[in-house]
């Protein structure tokens, strides 16, 4: 895999393709700057484009269904919720040797919370919980099915497969058990809700240590939204989970999928982007320490 890849048959996507695309597609664009955005996303290679502006481009196959569920669904979500959400403004189609269709959306302002350095930790998990709640208050009839929103058994084999490949490298022993655990949660019962799916550090924006903004909305639709407890884990202290399952209003049997769901995420990114995506990686090491020390094992 060359390097800077993160999946195999990643398309070269660089600067000069933007520029080609953005002035084919979008001339009335064509004259403004664009620059590479660091980021730790898997799913899309983000440039900025002016001051106002970001472009999107799917960076594998899986990801190009959610564009088509962005451009529909984030204009119908983002007036209904308390934050700004990255509205699109364009949908380029392939060109310029670029194979998928691919997103233009307003920019946000705002910097990613990091775990272990938040100012205000609690006031962050009563933010977020807000966030969730009214998510999960919008009517979902027609609503898309998340992919995210099954029931925790769906998991399992590719959860136990990314647990063999961690021998040597967590507490393997540890981690069935939890898993295991999870399994024997009772699903959910009730009607879907609207969930995010990906509620993690890179995709929640600050300002002024507040709350700003959520973005990539492309794991998003209805379901069983338990996955969208995922920042109890990856982002906030022990001390913040409490008021953040609080302001959500989970049970016992969902705090425990919510678990479940960060547990499984976190051991399926870690052997995948272990050498490709350091970031991505630390933050699946980080969760994964998280929730054993949330279930009584020394990490």
């Amino acid at each position: 895999m060359r390097a800077g890849k993160m999946h195999e048959g990643e398309p070269d996507i660089d600067v000069p393709l933007v520029r080609r695309l953005v002035a084919e597609q979008f001339p009335q664009w064509a004259g403004l700057p664009a620059e590479r955005v660091d980021s730790s996303g898997t799913d899309n290679a983000m440039f900025r484009l002016g001051d106002d502006l970001a472009v999107r481009l799917p960076r594998i196959a899986w990801a190009v269904d959610a564009v088509a569920l962005e451009q529909r669904w984030v204009p119908w979500l983002a007036p209904r919720l308390p934050v700004e959400l990255p509205v699109p403004v364009g949908r380029g189609r392939p060109g310029a040797g670029y194979a998928w269709d691919w997103t233009v959306v307003r920019w946000l302002d705002g910097v990613n919370p990091v775990a272990g350095h938040l100012a205000e930790p609690v006031s962050l998990a009563k933010e977020l919980a807000g966030f969730v709640v009214a998510l999960r208050e919008i009517d979902p009839a027609d609503g898309p099915p998340a992919g995210r929103g099954v029931p925790l058994a769906d998991r399992d084999q590719p959860t136990r497969a990314a647990i063999a490949q961690l021998r040597g490298l967590v507490d393997t022993d540890a981690v069935t058990a939890v898993w295991e655990a999870a399994l024997r949660i009772p699903e959910r019962e009730g009607p879907p809700a609207w969930m995010h799916g990906d509620l993690s550090p890179g995709n929640v924006l600050l300002a002024g240590g507040r709350l700003s903004a959520v973005i990539d909305f492309g794991a998003a639709g209805v379901g069983d939204p338990s996955v969208d407890l995922f920042p109890a884990w990856n982002l906030l202290p022990a001390a913040a989970r409490d008021a953040f399952r609080e302001g959500v209003g989970a049970d016992d049997d969902e705090w425990a999928r919510g678990r479940g769901w960060a547990l499984s995420i976190a051991l399926i990114q870690l052997p995948y982007y272990r050498e490709t995506n350091p970031r991505l990686a630390a933050s699946a090491r980080h969760v994964i320490r998280e929730v054993l020390a949330d279930r009584g094992f020394a990490a």
